[in-house]
């Protein structure tokens, strides 16, 4: 049952602001294609006010602001915010569902998330304060030195629309636990449940200023926040092209950035596996998140002997999805996020065909579904190195096969790619201390026998053009960090380099 998409302005110095130009922009239903309502659309006038607020937010009540409160002080902010996302959780999971098309299924397990990743911050949070003036063992008895781990300041955290809250929570929970204040830029194809965010800071009492959300377009509120002068850091989840943007803005201030962009993940089936337990991993692999994941293991790379069989497994997996709205029970594969990537998509799946691939199944618009941008679980075969499909992120429901003969050619054809997030590779069997060729293979996470896990205790990212730096576990916490030697002179003795002036 849908439920009536809540209006919000702007969330910035705890109250809400309407933006200074007084627009909005429409909340189109992936679904149905109709207006279901509106969002703030900030400009750079309004960056300002956020950047403004997050800087008194560390400055106000001197000696008292969030970045000098202790660890605990802030674990008990974090902790009621998880326990309040709980708490609304069937109302996010529909409004999440609601906005970007996400089974209803999948988004309430986000959810579950969102509240375990700022509980398990809480905890590092409160982990910070034991870990002050950690010593350092020096070659000279005359001096003594520690380490003290300090918030980098003001960050502005732009996040994608495939899991609105969840990438949100990702940098804004490691953020708030390291005593940063923060500027939140979702994206403007996916934002309500980040304005919901505000509404939950509000009602549990987070200091003002501490977390700012300004939604909007990428070119009239992303990019002055990438490069205002007075935020410290940023930190991107997008596209690889919008990434290198935010990068060069970043670059004219030499202020850091961390970026997690597309991919184009392989994943490898070898001839000894359980063609069943494997057929589903790699449908799961690849069209989780309805195919809009930059972990997606879009490329299939599978041994030429069980190739035809296991083709065919695949074909009846994926026939075997229900495509539907959303909301409706048992859906697991909802619309892409909006019309613009619904033409993108059927796009790439036109030129793979044009350039001598097969669709082997789906590649059209369900039959039963008129209305909404919704695209068939799709399979490409007999597909070479040099097409389109293969190269580029497609980002939706399409996989892509191509057959190897031996180990090292799997290798090297998985490794053929400027864009790698992740890797998984299914041997029978071998479901712990995999010890086979999983160093070769060059990817920022390794998956053996499964696909698509996700635990905020692990770090999480990607090599190449996939991005630097990682999110999630003390990882996460490190981005947000900065480290400050503080060594002193004990010695009652001069230094004595220089020769004593006679007085």
């Amino acid at each position: 049952m849908a439920i009536p998409m809540p209006s919000r302005q702007l969330f910035i110095d705890g109250e809400w602001r309407e933006p200074v130009n007084r627009k909005r922009i429409s909340i189109i239903n992936p679904s149905t294609e109709e207006i279901i309502g509106d969002i703030p659309a900030a400009t750079a006038e309004d960056v300002e006010l956020a950047v403004d607020a997050a800087r008194r937010a560390l400055s106000r009540n001197k000696g008292r602001d969030w970045s000098s409160a202790s660890g605990a002080t802030r674990a008990k902010y974090l902790r009621a915010i998880a326990a309040k996302i709980t708490e609304k959780k069937p109302v996010l999971a529909k409004l999440e569902a609601i906005d970007c098309g996400k089974p209803l299924d999948e988004a309430a397990w986000d959810i579950d998330d969102v509240a375990g990743c700022f509980e398990y911050y809480a905890e590092l949070a409160e982990g910070l304060d034991a870990k002050q003036k950690t010593p350092v063992s020096l070659p000279m008895e005359t001096f003594k030195s520690h380490v003290l781990k300090e918030p980098i300041g003001v960050v502005g955290l732009i996040t994608p629309w495939n899991y609105p809250l969840l990438m949100a929570t990702w940098k804004v929970a490691p953020a708030l636990a390291a005593g940063c204040a923060a500027i939140l830029k979702p994206s403007e194809l996916a934002s309500v449940t980040c304005l919901e965010l505000g509404d939950v800071c509000r009602e549990v009492g987070l200091p003002p200023g501490v977390l700012n959300i300004v939604t909007g377009l990428g070119t009239e509120a992303g990019a002055p926040l990438a490069s205002h002068p007075h935020v410290d850091k940023v930190a991107f989840t997008g596209s690889t092209a919008t990434g290198s943007k935010v990068m060069a803005s970043a670059a004219q201030l030499v202020k850091p950035v961390s970026m997690e962009l597309g991919g184009k993940s392989p994943i490898v089936v070898f001839e000894d596996v359980d063609l069943d337990k494997a057929a589903e991993w790699t449908i799961f692999g690849c069209f989780w998140t309805n195919g809009q994941i930059c972990s997606a293991t879009s490329r299939l790379l599978v041994h030429e002997s069980i190739a035809d069989e296991f083709c065919q497994k695949l074909v009846s997996w994926s026939k075997n999805i229900r495509v539907s709205d959303p909301l409706e029970e048992g859906c697991r594969l909802g619309p892409v996020v909006s019309g613009g990537q619904y033409e993108k998509i059927m796009k790439f799946i036109s030129t793979a065909k044009s350039e001598g691939a097969t669709i082997l199944c789906g590649g059209n618009r369900p039959q039963h579904l008129k209305k909404g941008f919704f695209i068939e679980p799709t399979i490409i075969t007999n597909v070479n190195t040099s097409m389109q499909i293969w190269r580029e992120e497609v980002f939706g429901p399409v996989l892509c096969v191509k057959t190897f003969t031996t180990e090292e050619e799997a290798i090297e054809l998985a490794n053929d790619t400027q864009r790698v997030v992740c890797l998984q590779q299914l041997w029978l069997g071998c479901c712990c201390d995999f010890e086979g060729p999983g160093e070769a293979f060059k990817a920022g996470i390794v998956w053996v026998n499964c696909s698509q896990p996700c635990f905020c205790q692990a770090p999480w990212g990607g090599t190449k053009r996939s991005g630097f730096g990682r999110e999630l576990g003390e990882w996460g916490l490190e981005n947000y960090l900065s480290v400050k030697q503080v060594t002193q002179y004990i010695s009652d003795d001069p230094w004595g380099w220089y020769p004593s002036p006679k007085l």
